[in-house]
């Protein structure tokens, strides 16, 4: 069974970071193209960043050229490193392998990130 534990979410203000983590067990990542997506409130979950098999990262327009994805295959993990973060991604963010527009596994609880204007 794989199970998907997120964390690093936090509320900061307008142009702050974050770093979101995601611990995957279950399932080795690193056989596995990994992505980040995102639901805010009354909104449909969506992809923000994907990393392929071989490292070729993806990036929702909205968010290329502040956020990065990697993975760490020692640790079985995936990170978000979020830069100047906008009110705009306010959301609870998910890790999981992608699918088409959806992914493999069950979701995990999530780690909520707000920002403040």
């Amino acid at each position: 069974q794989v199970r998907l534990v997120e964390s690093g979410g936090g509320l900061v203000h307008t142009g702050g970071s974050l770093r979101l983590s995601c611990a995957v067990s279950g399932r080795t990542v690193s056989r596995y193209p990994m992505g980040w997506f995102r639901q805010a409130p009354g909104k449909e979950r969506e992809i923000v960043a994907t990393i392929s098999l071989n490292g070729t990262r993806n990036y929702a327009d909205s968010v290329k050229g502040r956020f990065t994805i990697s993975r760490d295959n020692a640790k079985n993990s995936v990170y978000l490193q979020m830069n100047s973060l906008k009110p705009g991604d306010t959301a609870v963010y998910y890790c999981n392998a992608p699918f088409g527009t959806s992914a493999i596994w069950d979701w995990g609880q999530g780690t909520q990130v707000t920002v403040s204007s």
